[in-house]
């Protein structure tokens, strides 16, 4: 027997899920099914910020807010400002899921488990009678008579139709069959791999440096944000590269262009950027002071500079300079090296690993496509595109969630606003 429904959605994941219970509890006459191609929901909630799921980040600033987002920044901002990370902290805590927001501005379910999300999700869908079927892979969509026919187990149909099935080359085809563009998909935040002696005897070591990705000929990378004076942050040394926020965050900005160079460039390291970034001649102009000051101690049991012991001999032996030396026998040209490879340190990159669980990717649904006021496509009035299904994504920190919320939200708005 045919069975019209008022909504498909596509995906069980956080922002499918979220449309869902946002579109019952506003309609609750509305006949909704979610066809998800796992055998569970909340695959990614589940896994994600550790098993404790960071659910949005606390920054209170919109402008700075969206900064965090390498692709889809302008057209978020008009979306956040209808549901803002404000406005799902509210939303959690009036459906019972208490949060807590930590130092660095990421917020977390007090219980510290992701398990409650799961939980208050698939009540929340029970309680308003929300259709979910597993196993579920859809290898077929069209819309014909003002209505979604979906091919999955079985065929559905629906007034409407939401894509919220993240990074999936296969939905993203059927969508480019309906006359969708595709922006090619490329990893996105990953670690940097080198075999660069420099790192041997150092995994573990953390550091607040300001980096720089340059080519292989060490000439700068055309990266607008990048290009100029590149980021500050923690930088992680690990037994294979670097990792940290900083590196994460230059590999999610930097996405396509490292994918075009095949993942081979090279890193440039200011290891002096605490409160402010030194120069290579401020850093010379302390080294002569400190020269001046302590010219019978040894270099390997005096550092000038906010760096562990390790960390500084590592940088002495590769400027040149023997740490067993005293400062007074540094002459001028050990002196000018050591500034240099303080402020200058460059590390060729030969590859990329995956960051923990977290695989994100660049690319998806082009968002000149898209209606941001409701998420809504500009080539089907009653298709609704949500999350990362689109070429949208960000850095660590509860960003990428918050796109799936307020995209979420924003479809279910327009979805329940239909006559």
């Amino acid at each position: 027997m045919r069975q019209l429904y008022d909504v498909i959605i596509l995906g069980a994941g956080a922002c499918g899920l979220f449309t869902a219970i946002n579109i019952a509890e506003e309609a609750p006459h509305k006949r909704i099914l979610i066809l998800e191609k796992g055998k569970e929901a909340l695959g990614k909630v589940r896994i994600s910020g550790g098993g404790r799921c960071n659910l949005t980040n606390g920054e209170p600033n919109l402008r700075e807010f969206v900064k965090n987002y390498p692709r889809g920044n302008r057209e978020l901002l008009g979306a956040f400002s209808r549901f803002s990370n404000k406005d799902t902290v509210k939303w959690f805590e009036t459906h019972q899921v208490a949060l807590k927001e930590e130092g660095d501005g990421r917020v977390f379910p007090l219980s510290n488990s992701s398990q409650t999300i799961i939980d208050c999700f698939l009540s929340l869908a029970k309680k308003y009678n929300i259709e979910i079927l597993y196993k579920q892979n859809v290898h077929a969509f069209s819309y014909e008579k003002e209505e979604w026919k979906v091919q999955a187990t079985e065929v559905f149909h629906s007034r409407n139709l939401v894509v919220a099935t993240g990074s999936n080359p296969k939905v993203w085809q059927l969508l480019s069959q309906l006359g969708h563009t595709i922006v090619p998909p490329v990893p996105s935040l990953f670690t940097f791999a080198t075999e660069d002696s420099f790192i041997e005897g150092l995994a573990g070591v953390s550091k607040e440096v300001n980096a720089k990705l340059l080519a292989s000929d060490h000439s700068s990378l055309k990266i607008p944000l990048l290009e100029k004076q590149g980021l500050v942050g923690a930088l992680l040394v690990t037994h294979w590269g670097f990792s940290g926020p900083v590196v994460l965050r230059l590999s999610a900005f930097a996405a396509r262009d490292l994918a075009q160079l095949d993942y081979k460039f090279a890193l440039q390291i200011n290891w002096l950027a605490e409160e402010e970034i030194l120069s290579s001649e401020e850093a010379l102009s302390i080294l002569q002071e400190e020269k001046q000051k302590h010219p019978r101690k040894e270099l390997q049991n005096h550092c000038p500079f906010n760096l562990t012991k390790k960390l500084w001999n590592k940088l002495l032996e590769r400027s040149g300079a023997l740490p067993h030396l005293l400062w007074a026998e540094l002459n001028k040209a050990q002196l000018h090296a050591l500034a240099h490879t303080l402020t200058h340190s460059i590390f060729p990159i030969e590859g990329k690993a995956t960051f923990k669980e977290e695989f994100v990717t660049a690319g998806g649904v082009s968002l000149k496509e898209i209606d941001f006021k409701s998420f809504r496509s500009k080539l089907f009035p009653t298709l609704y595109i949500g999350g990362e299904a689109l070429d949208i994504d960000a850095v660590t920190g509860g960003y990428n969630f918050q796109n799936a919320w307020s995209s979420g939200y924003l479809i279910a708005e327009g979805v329940t606003s239909e006559k």
